[in-house]
């Protein structure tokens, strides 16, 4: 019995230093071993919250091979806290250390951590609107046209989106803008530029988030397309570096391109590919900066899942 004590003790102990130290698998599978649940009770425990995990999934994080990064993943972590009995944000601030401690992040953009918190005020915010993440439709086609400002700001956004609806009933499409560090997303503000009219908006300061509903006035059928313009006016963070757009889901073509107000220009800029937020950024690519018009621009011809972007150095 004394054996048995020291033993729990011993598990204790190490669950507690990882869970303080790190890194995010080694406290996962610490958790899971001191709880003593094999892989298959963890993810029926995950799916009686609602949520899929696969248990070679389950595996590939405590193993370090992989690391969750999709909402659907960092909802799995939040309820693996509760299963496990763990400190609230603890397996979630882990994941974000190690992000940090890679030295990733570049000043002015935006981090690992920023980017697992946003995940999760966007559940919130989409669930207080009763919107379903995917909202029922389809992207066939997505052109942005960024404005960089005079101060080197992210003064705002236009967005030309082309959709298909998968459901019968769909009548409405919200949007996301995620401010730069610094930003004041109660300055920001949102226009209904074509067929569509701007619907209930909700903004959460920490993580300069903006989410708005824009209404269609028609309900769309399944496999009916529309197209529809919006914008979001900004300027309130300091100098941005970058600009990034993530993908849930496969879809149609999506363009970005960026321009710059003449009084501020860039030394030179870059485009840029992510698998995940976690992962390394690969595919870069020099840009050149048009002369006239003050721009660069990439174009996606069939977006996959993961994230693109163009980068930009002032000196």
């Amino acid at each position: 019995m004394r054996h048995g004590t020291q033993h729990a003790d011993l598990a204790t102990d190490e669950l507690e230093t990882a869970l303080r130290g790190g890194p995010f698998h080694v406290a996962l599978r610490t958790a899971i071993a001191a709880r003593g649940l094999p892989l298959q009770r963890v993810q029926h425990h995950l799916s009686r919250y609602g949520v899929k995990v696969g248990v070679t999934s389950l595996s590939y994080w405590q193993q370090g091979a992989r690391r969750p990064q999709r909402p659907e993943s960092l909802r799995a972590v939040r309820a693996l806290e509760e299963i496990l009995q763990l400190p609230d944000e603890s397996l979630i601030r882990l994941l974000a250390t190690a992000d940090e401690q890679s030295g990733a992040d570049r000043p002015g953009s935006r981090s690992y951590r920023s980017l697992v918190e946003a995940s999760g005020v966007l559940e919130r915010l989409f669930a207080e609107l009763g919107a379903p993440l995917d909202g029922g439709l389809h992207t066939l086609g997505h052109h942005e046209r960024v404005r960089i400002g005079a101060h080197r700001e992210l003064l705002g956004r236009d967005s030309h989106h082309i959709v298909r609806a998968h459901k019968d009933g769909v009548d409405r499409y919200v949007a996301v803008h995620h401010g730069d560090p610094g930003c004041a997303p109660e300055r920001m503000a949102v226009r209904a530029l074509e067929n569509c009219r701007t619907g209930r908006v909700r903004r959460h300061h920490e993580t300069g988030v903006l989410v708005a509903e824009l209404l269609f006035d028609t309900r769309l059928r399944s496999g009916d397309t529309f197209l529809f313009r919006y914008g979001f006016d900004d300027g309130t963070a300091g100098p941005s570096s970058e600009y990034v757009r993530g993908f849930g889901f496969p879809g149609g073509q999506y363009a970005l391109q960026v321009r710059f107000d003449e009084a501020a220009l860039p030394v030179r800029c870059h485009r840029f590919t992510q698998h995940s937020a976690a992962a390394p950024r690969s595919g870069r690519q020099e840009l050149s900066l048009s002369g006239q018009h003050r721009s660069v621009h990439l174009v996606e011809p069939r977006v996959r899942s993961g994230i693109v972007g163009i980068g930009w150095d002032w000196e």
